[in-house]
């Protein structure tokens, strides 16, 4: 099954990680998502292994990338911008993904800002975030 990226469902708790399901917020005007992911590789060469590496994967986290416009009004977008000045927990929050195969990942994040407002005279303000998890997410099929 192919889709186009706008299928892509995706909400942010507006009250950090105390969210509930009625806090959860669309963020406005945003034009690209982007997912990536971020594996610790533990290597070893053991006596018995004639020279070859073992590997064993150790860690994993996700990171997604959002990037658009910068809305104000729209409560998701507010919030997600708000926290460019936030620091320690109060940095912390839960997103939620819904793709289009019906997919769900739902995790506990840092929303790292990376701009805010700004841009040439002629061009719309930015707003571009990363939501880093925070332990282990859930995704469920």
């Amino acid at each position: 099954m192919v889709y186009p990226v706008n299928n892509i469902l995706f909400r942010i708790g507006t009250r950090g990680r105390n969210s509930s399901e009625a806090d959860m917020r669309t963020v406005a005007d945003m034009e690209t998502f982007g997912i990536s992911f971020d594996s610790g590789v533990t290597t070893w060469t053991p006596l018995d292994s004639t020279g070859w590496q073992r590997r064993l994967m150790t860690t994993k986290s996700v990171s997604i990338s959002l990037r658009g416009k910068r809305n104000y009004g729209d409560p998701g977008n507010d919030y997600a911008a708000s926290l460019a000045y936030q620091n320690g927990n109060d940095a912390a929050t839960v997103l939620h993904v819904v793709f289009p195969d019906g997919a769900r990942l739902t995790m506990n994040c840092i929303i790292n800002v990376r701009a805010s407002d700004g841009g040439s005279a002629a061009d719309v303000g930015a707003l571009e975030f990363e939501a880093l998890s925070d332990g282990e997410p859930t995704y469920e099929k």
